[in-house]
């Protein structure tokens, strides 16, 4: 604006020095006359100048907090379904977002030719920081976490750029959510199946080690399912023994022999020993587990499971033979002892 103003002066003081050449000629002034014009055209434009400076003077400060502040260049670009990595190997998050960014105070000669690919790579390499500690079933709470994390303006490494993501999505490939969907199905089956073989081991151990260790045993146990039912139990104390005897692969002793009620006595040379599986027959009988009950099948299979922890494979083998339905008749060949810990 000041060069606008003496250049305005300049052109009024020629303008005017030449009208008054002019009249001077056609009126013939005399020499002292020239002097004063000469003066009169070069000091009032100068002093015309100076009185509007200093009525003019500077902008009030109100009026200057109304100018406009220099806009901000500002620059967005768009990415799509780019491979970030998970913590799990394989597992690779897609991420897509709008990338913004504006630039620095350039220093010097070292200029930017593509701004676009140096803020998407500052926003990748922020999202990635995250990403590779997340397991990959938890896309949507990651996707809220980038979105904190990328909201703010931070400069890239370079410090050319202020940069910054939104509208941010992170998901995974169809087929590792499916994986990820069925991994999470044999997790929660595994966990049941583990409180069922859990259980089913206590209540062996409960039967084989408490219950079942010998008469006595039986008979307290007995006794305490019966409601202390004293008769019942006194009349049932031979099929007691007999169960015991089959659980442990024992003999019954000889002072219960006589409380069996298939028991004969001494067996002759030229009988044959009776087994732990007779003698499971005869408290099969006693109990009143005729062929064909469902429960004679069952109770079968829950003392055999019992022999088979005191390593009596092949007594075991024989009592579910004899006793239980063929179906669900494995031998010892096929079948071995479970382990006390789960398979891996």
């Amino acid at each position: 604006m000041t060069t606008g103003r003496k250049t305005t002066t300049v052109f009024l003081t020629v303008l005017c020095a030449l009208l008054l050449t002019i009249l001077g000629l056609m009126q013939e002034w005399p020499s002292w006359a020239w002097a004063a014009m000469a003066v009169v055209v070069v000091g009032v434009p100068v002093a015309a100048f100076k009185i509007a400076e200093m009525r003019r003077g500077s902008l009030p400060a109100d009026f200057t907090n109304f100018v406009p502040a220099a806009p901000i260049e500002r620059r967005e670009h768009h990415v799509s379904r780019v491979s970030l990595p998970s913590h799990w190997p394989d597992y690779d998050f897609m991420f897509s977002a709008t990338v913004r960014w504006h630039p620095l105070e350039a220093r010097g000669d070292d200029s930017v030719l593509n701004p676009a690919g140096l803020a998407v790579e500052a926003v990748l390499d922020r999202a990635r920081a995250l990403t590779e500690q997340r397991e990959p079933g938890r896309a949507s709470l990651v996707q809220h976490e980038l979105s904190g994390v990328l909201s703010r303006l931070r400069p890239d490494p370079s410090g050319h750029l202020q940069v910054m993501a939104e509208n941010i999505t992170l998901t995974l490939n169809e087929p590792d959510q499916e994986r990820l969907d069925k991994l999470a199905e044999v997790r929660k089956d595994k966990a049941v199946w583990e409180h069922q073989r859990k259980y089913e081991q206590s209540k062996r151990e409960y039967l084989g080690d408490d219950v079942l260790k010998d008469t006595g045993s039986a008979v307290v146990w007995w006794l305490a399912k019966n409601d202390n039912q004293i008769e019942k139990t006194v009349a049932d104390l031979g099929l007691l023994a007999q169960l015991t005897s089959a659980a442990n692969d024992t003999d019954i002793p000889e002072r219960l022999q006589d409380l069996v009620p298939s028991s004969s006595g001494p067996s002759t040379a030229v009988e044959r020993e009776p087994t732990a599986a007779d003698h499971f027959e005869a408290f099969l009988t006693g109990m009143g587990f005729t062929d064909g009950d469902a429960r004679r099948g069952m109770l079968t299979k829950q003392i055999a499971d019992i022999i088979r922890t005191q390593e009596k494979h092949e007594t075991a083998d024989e009592l579910l033979r004899r006793y239980d339905p063929p179906a669900a008749f494995t031998s010892h060949a096929d079948d071995q002892p479970e382990s006390s810990e789960a398979p891996g």
